[in-house]
């Protein structure tokens, strides 16, 4: 028989095999899923993660919408990352990216049609305000009455969606839309539109702020006092108690970066990709960053690697449903294996098999 025995120390070498084999794996079940359904897996499999690169006939456009859909998955992740490294479990970035969204562009709304270099900025500072503000919910009332943030931070999504439906056919809704849900279109707004900053690479404001939020984490993580509480917090609570770490104040610290990274998100896309505040605004954004934050082991250069596999999985997703009719329950499954392979190998990193009966069974103890 087979039996898992923990390791002294985590292994750093199955820390990093694991999103390897993660991924492996991933691509062997899906896969397996993809000739269940009737579909050559192996040109599944070519569709989603090469042909979006590789081949002349899609790479085109695929290529930019890499980055535009690997900005705020990044973004989000890494503020996720500093939480989950502290043992702060953010689960409801969705609702802080809609959040983000809305209070941007409520911002922005608020002085139309005004043409002015102030505008976007102010947007930017608004939606990052009600990321931070709706993350402070969970966040007060686990230091004040100890709740559990996992479900009051979950819960939330639900009342930022309900939020978002409600200002798309109300409060935010274009006046001139002839009844029609939806903002008016910010893209298209020349104050408040944020467009790519060099044409054909998909390289707008929020990839500039991913990749500034992973320089700046990496640094906080590696080069400052707050990673090693950050850290020791996640590892050893009670160490870091000893140690003089305020565990109040690394929540509010935690929840309020991620909250804050997820509303940018939100701005970013609002303006941008999407161009309006619509009822199916939010596509989850805030959940799938959960599994690039795993991914890429909660450090900042893997969360960036990983974003952009993420990314690539759902262009590639897109492709493979348009071309070779698999249908999108099935590639968001294949995106969810990422998950569910990451979680099951990562007992290597602290466990190791060893063949034979477990000596104290034999003993009787």
């Amino acid at each position: 028989m087979i039996r898992l025995v923990r390791r002294p120390q985590p292994s750093r070498a199955w820390a990093w095999a694991t999103p390897l084999l993660a991924v492996a794996l991933t691509v062997l079940a899906g896969g397996l899923m993809f000739a269940l359904l009737g579909k050559d897996p192996v040109a599944a499999i070519r569709t989603i993660f090469l042909d979006p690169l590789f081949n002349p006939q899609y790479a085109a456009y695929a290529r930019p919408q890499l980055l535009v859909k690997a900005g705020p998955l990044i973004l989000i992740a890494v503020g996720l990352a500093l939480g989950f490294r502290a043992g702060v479990w953010n689960i409801g970035a969705e609702g802080q990216y809609i959040l983000g969204a809305l209070c941007g562009a409520g911002a922005g709304l608020a002085l139309y049609p005004m043409e002015a270099w102030f505008l976007f900025p102010l947007m930017v500072v608004a939606g990052a305000l009600g990321g931070w503000a709706w993350a402070m919910i969970p966040a007060i009332l686990k230091t004040r009455f100890n709740t559990n943030e996992i479900l009051v931070s979950l819960l939330l999504v639900y009342v930022a969606e309900n939020l978002l439906a409600s200002m798309a056919v109300g409060l935010l809704r274009n006046p001139e839309g002839g009844g029609f849900p939806g903002s008016r279109n910010l893209s298209q707004w020349d104050a408040a539109a944020n467009r790519e900053l060099v044409a054909g690479t998909g390289l707008h404001w929020g990839v500039v702020a991913a990749l500034i939020a992973v320089i700046m984490a990496y640094v906080l993580l590696h080069r400052h006092i707050t990673g090693v509480h950050l850290r020791l917090a996640g590892s050893a609570p009670r160490a870091a108690r000893f140690a003089g770490v305020d565990p109040n104040r690394l929540v509010i610290l935690c929840l309020g970066l991620s909250g804050a990274l997820a509303g940018l998100a939100g701005i970013f896309e609002v303006t941008g990709p999407a161009g309006q505040i619509s009822i199916d605004f939010n596509t989850g954004y805030g959940f799938t960053a959960i599994i690039v934050a795993f991914l890429g082991r909660l450090h900042p250069v893997g969360i960036l690697l990983a974003g952009l596999l993420m990314a690539l999985t759902y262009i590639g997703g897109e492709l493979a449903s348009f071309t070779l009719g698999i249908p999108v329950a099935a590639i968001q499954a294949f995106q969810g294996m990422l998950l569910f392979f990451l979680l099951g190998v990562d007992i290597l990193t602290h466990y190791r098999p060893v063949a034979g009966r477990d000596p104290g069974r034999v003993a009787g103890t």
